[in-house]
């Protein structure tokens, strides 16, 4: 099997290829068409998305990809090997120009991430992660914060596609943390979130209805740099399920009860302690 330091670099070369098209295209005709209500697709997702394919094919010909934009049924029995990749994370946010996006690519060995990269073109920032060999930014190894209570913490999350249909749910929960928190963020691209978390600049996140493309790479980035990573009931964390409480592991328990007193409808939300 291929060394992991090769499928990084693959990795690598195509976040950086994708960020050079999304600052060559920002503020240009994106094409853009609707998926959903409020979900976008640009031409430039597209563009992107066939570019790293094509990499990959020619690279690694035996290997899937999974990706957001072009189809994903390879027919027959699933490869060990196969890539996750969101071509432009944070669409919306490109569409109107707001400089909030990025690139992610990871490769999953029998659907775990091994290799991650996850490249912001507006900042030139780019995450890398390698299992069991640490996390980097810019080649400078990451770390989690030692936050030790929510009170203290700088939270982040995001909302699905599907908001309209269940605002009241999200806001609820939304509005839980923001009782307790020091501040709450949402900035429109799950995987940035994760990597931020990963830096230390947030401390916890939290998201539902999420995509595997949106979570694998960023998802080892956390980890590698220490993070601690579940559902929402707090059982394992699986690139492939549909959501995602992540935090520097230290604040991680106090968020889940956060959750289970919302989904309970406990009025105990944001008068418990914040040990």
């Amino acid at each position: 099997m291929t060394h992991p330091s090769t499928w990084l670099a693959t990795a690598v070369e195509i976040v950086r290829r994708a960020g050079e098209i999304q600052i060559e295209r920002l503020g240009g005709n994106l094409q853009v068409r609707k998926k959903g209500a409020i979900d976008l697709v640009t031409a430039i997702d597209v563009e992107v998305e066939r570019m790293g394919r094509a990499v990959i094919a020619e690279r690694f010909p035996d290997h899937e990809v999974l990706a957001e934009e072009l189809g994903n049924d390879p027919g027959g029995p699933p490869a060990r090997c196969r890539w996750v990749f969101d071509p432009l994370d944070g669409t919306v946010n490109f569409a109107h120009g707001l400089p909030i996006f990025c690139s992610c690519l990871s490769l999953e060995v029998d659907r775990r991430p091994v290799v991650a990269a996850v490249y912001d073109p507006t900042r030139r920032e780019l995450f890398t992660a390698e299992r069991g060999a640490g996390a980097w930014l810019n080649d400078v190894p990451l770390r989690v914060s030692d936050t030790g209570s929510v009170l203290e913490a700088m939270l982040c999350t995001g909302f699905p596609y599907d908001v309209h249909a269940n605002v009241h749910d999200l806001v609820g929960l939304f509005g839980a943390f923001v009782a307790r928190a020091r501040a709450v963020r949402r900035l429109g691209s799950a995987a940035l979130d994760l990597c931020y978390l990963a830096a230390g600049r947030f401390d916890g996140f939290w998201e539902q209805r999420l995509h595997p493309w949106d979570m694998s790479a960023a998802s080892l980035v956390v980890e590698e740099a220490g993070g601690r990573l579940s559902r929402f009931d707090g059982g394992a964390f699986d690139t492939h399920g549909d959501e995602i409480v992540a935090s520097n592991g230290r604040i991680h328990d106090e968020m889940l009860r956060i959750i289970a007193n919302r989904s309970s409808g406990s009025p105990g939300v944001g008068k418990e302690g914040a040990g």
